[in-house]
């Protein structure tokens, strides 16, 4: 007897986790993902071991929750023990690259301009044949990574790729980065497979059409013990149906965050994927379900979790025509190419468009434009704002660029005259460097300097010099971390009186003292452009 065809319910949370750890850009790439395995991971799982009660203590404040503790009760010791003990066990290459890389900043500290030829053979074995070493014009040296070999090397660890499914009823979910997956007693279960797996494809198009279980679940590899929770993410009952916009000109659907929805009758784009599962709610959202079947672009402004969401775009990878990524420096440390890194998890037509490059769109097109700011001052190239032009319309997703340097828009007005609507974040008071890219440094800074090179966007007087420049007829404030299933990757805790939102209703103010149509969409909001 043949199996009945099912349907992948809307509410299956599928996370990514990399040594049970929510993945994202760093632990995805094999060239930092040892970095943060050795000087965060292990680290936190230390401390806690060590002493459960401080990382109970600082959670009870708010203001700690984005911070190296980790959010279990100090009954869990022994489970963060056994991990602990497995990570360093296998994953004793990433330590070993961790020191390696240790001893390679070492090595080149002692450069002093002359010919780098003599140190390869210093360089730790380990790295020898990785790295190509170079000098800046003010004779500081550095490596540079051969980042394609390093995807065919012992360190891109698919082993330590896995996947975890639950149901979920609402948007609560605890923050993620600080703390890994235990276990699976909240009806969940831990799937390993590699990313790449087609089997992720073949899972998630049995959202719209249906099928048979059994092939999905023995393709993923699910364990016989965890069959029947498995079976319960499946259900006969049809998706509502979500057709393709079909109208004149231009509609535009906010999903959250930095995820809009831009449609003609010709082309569907979607921007920075973070999308809201589908379960009852008093909270007006678009979902999974919202999403057209086929969606021919999707773009990435940059590499931060909230914006590039391995989660999200998992799930969405076999609806995708052609993702857009920004184009990095290629084998820097801190930018890795996320064109390698989206090839190397199973994306087929991956784009990385650079500065003023354009991309033809049905009925238009699509132009890279600078991003700066919100790197907290490193060379990150791969960043990238986004201007869609269709049907004679143009829209800016600007992301959190950060107007650092005015004149860079009169440069870009010159070349592409005004706008007609722009999408601007606004997190002015973001985190000092070190909460995200401290485990990649390989001295800490000082307090003090870590603190002024905060991850920070527009305040209202930047986003002002942008509005002057490029004179849109429409800005929305986005990409502001409010809607309730960002919880898990963004710990924002706004009041009415927090800095954002004050520095919000200034560029609102200002733009409606100007004619501008204006506003901060929450939850869920259409547009049209005729």
């Amino acid at each position: 007897m043949s199996e009945p065809a099912l349907y992948l319910k809307q509410n299956v949370v599928t996370e990514p986790l990399y040594n049970q750890w929510y993945a994202w850009w760093y632990l995805v790439s094999p060239m930092t993902a040892p970095l943060f395995v050795a000087n965060l991971h292990v680290k936190i799982m230390e401390s806690f071991v060590a002493n459960p009660a401080i990382h109970v203590a600082a959670l009870k404040s708010p203001a700690l929750r984005g911070g190296p503790y980790l959010n279990y009760g100090v009954d869990r010791v022994e489970g963060v023990k056994a991990l602990l003990e497995r990570t360093l066990s296998e994953e004793a290459l990433s330590l070993k690259y961790a020191q390696a890389m240790l001893d390679l900043d070492k090595l080149l500290s002692t450069a002093e301009g002359f010919s780098l030829e003599e140190l390869y053979p210093r360089v730790p074995d380990l790295l020898r044949g990785y790295v190509e070493l170079t000098y800046d014009l003010n004779n500081r040296a550095s490596p540079r990574f051969f980042e394609s070999l390093l995807y065919l090397s012992p360190f891109h660890r698919e082993s330590s790729q896995s996947l975890c499914m639950r149901l979920v009823h609402g948007d609560a979910r605890p923050y993620v980065f600080s703390t890994p997956r235990l276990d699976t007693d909240d009806g969940s279960l831990i799937v390993k497979t590699p990313y790449r797996n087609e089997a992720i494809d073949q899972l998630f198009s049995m959202r719209r059409t249906p099928g048979p279980v059994g092939p999905v679940r023995e393709a993923l590899g699910v364990e016989a013990k965890d069959h029947e929770t498995f079976s319960t993410f499946f259900t006969d009952q049809p998706p509502r149906p979500a057709s393709r916009y079909d109208g004149e000109g231009v509609r535009i659907r906010y999903f959250g965050h930095a995820c809009v929805l831009i449609e003609t009758r010709d082309v569907s784009i979607l921007t920075d994927p973070v999308v809201s599962y589908d379960f009852p709610s008093e909270l007006p959202r678009y979902t999974y379900a919202d999403l057209p079947e086929h969606i021919d672009y999707v773009l990435i402004t940059h590499g931060h979790a909230d914006h590039l969401m391995f989660e999200p775009l998992l799930q969405l990878r076999h609806r995708i025509g052609t993702l857009v990524v920004p184009a990095s420096s290629g084998g820097g440390l801190v930018d890795p190419s996320l064109k390698l890194m989206l090839q190397n998890t199973g994306f087929r037509n991956v784009v990385a468009l650079s500065e003023m490059e354009t991309l033809p769109l049905p009925g238009g097109r699509l132009l890279g434009l600078p991003f700066i700011g919100e790197h907290g001052d490193l060379n990150i190239q791969a960043k990238i704002a986004h201007l869609i032009q269709l049907g004679g319309r143009s829209l800016l997703m600007a992301a959190d660029s950060n107007a650092l340097e005015p004149h860079l828009y009169d440069h870009i007005h010159r070349a592409v005259g005004n706008i007609d609507v722009m999408f601007l974040g606004m997190e002015s008071e973001g985190g000092p460097l070190s909460w995200m890219y401290g485990p990649l440094l390989p001295t800490p800074l000082s307090r003090k300097m870590d603190q002024s090179r905060r991850l920070n966007g527009s305040n209202a007087v930047r986003a002002i010099e942008i509005v002057q420049r490029l004179k849109p007829q429409q800005v929305y404030i986005y990409a502001m971390g409010q809607e309730p299933w960002l919880g898990h990757v963004m710990v924002m805790g706004y009041h009415e009186n927090s800095p954002q939102l004050v520095e919000s209703r200034k560029l609102m103010e200002y733009c409606r003292g100007q004619g501008i149509t204006t506003g901060l969409p929450y939850g869920q909001a259409e547009f049209f452009l005729r």
